[in-house]
């Protein structure tokens, strides 16, 4: 996977001027899906083990920022919850248990912006991260009774008064990243070509709402620090395309020996390849080596 590294400066693509670089953070607050959750319970206290639960079968790109692209000691706290949505009253997610971006922030309020002790944070040293919309479109593409552009707008307003939320808690510097390529996963690739046209049409126009409600929500608070939108899309879209070259002996289907995580990230059940040459670790979760190849690129568009 060493020809990844070749690629991140020019996929590192972002719309920001970033006041808050990565080496000057001190504090990354996460907020998403499965794609960023590890298991992490702040409920339990701030200082509470991070349990490494991830879809990835090993790090995903919470972790490797926090871990292997952490250059100034940055202490995590990542509320993201697997299989969530913005708002679970808006799109149901899977389980009722699911905790939405509305929760996310909840808990963010609740906890963490008091800033107890283990948690000092500040304005100026802390960048606020959500990534949130996968389950959104994936679950709501195919409804038939909205105009999925005018929902997607209903959504982004609900995502608004989070980030709202958020700023009056003293948040001023935020990273949101665009929902990827999932049309390409596995779960939809099974479905034919009409589903996942419809899916990343779908997709991309909720990517444009989120960059207008991104600009809209910069443009009303002229004290924020940082708002930058990393467009995932190039990253994903790259190694998919290339995907002999970076090493990936699979990049369409999954092994269903693996799809539960394995005793380690060498793991190899015949006859399948070594797990970590897939890049699908089920039907639509991607791998640890696609999530550092994401950190990486993120950690070199925050420091320039």
């Amino acid at each position: 996977m060493l020809a990844v590294h070749s690629l991140i400066a020019f996929l590192a693509l972002t719309s920001c001027a970033a006041k808050l670089a990565w080496e000057d953070t001190k504090f990354l607050m996460t907020f998403g899906d499965s794609y960023s959750a590890d298991g992490f319970n702040i409920s339990a206290g701030v200082d509470s083990p991070v349990p490494a639960s991830t879809w990835s079968n090993g790090p995903n790109w919470v972790q490797a920022l926090g871990s292997t692209y952490n250059v100034n000691d940055t202490k995590v706290f990542n509320l993201a919850s697997g299989g969530a949505t913005i708002d679970s009253a808006l799109v149901t997610p899977y389980l009722p248990t699911v905790l939405s971006i509305v929760d996310q922030v909840s808990q963010f309020k609740k906890f963490l912006a008091p800033k107890p002790v283990g948690a000092e944070w500040s304005s100026n040293n802390t960048l606020f991260a959500v990534w949130i919309g996968i389950n959104d479109v994936g679950r709501s593409f195919s409804w038939t009774n909205i105009s999925q552009p005018q929902f997607y707008r209903v959504l982004m307003n609900r995502l608004d008064t989070q980030l709202e939320e958020l700023y009056q808690a003293g948040a001023r510097s935020f990273l949101f990243l665009t929902v990827p390529p999932v049309e390409r996963a596995p779960v939809f690739l099974q479905q034919g070509h009409t589903v996942v046209e419809r899916l990343h049409s779908s997709i991309t126009i909720y990517n444009n709402e989120l960059r207008m409600t991104a600009e809209m929500f910069q443009g009303r608070h002229q004290d924020l620090q940082t708002v930058a939108v990393f467009d995932t899309q190039p990253l994903f879209n790259t190694l998919l395309d290339n995907s002999k070259t970076f090493g990936f002996v699979n990049s369409t289907g999954w092994c269903d020996a693996y799809q539960d995580g394995t005793p380690s990230q060498t793991t190899q059940v015949p006859p399948c390849a070594p797990v970590s040459s897939y890049f699908w670790l089920d039907s639509l979760h991607p791998l640890f080596t696609v999530h550092n190849a994401l950190a990486l690129s993120i950690s070199t568009t925050l420091s320039t």
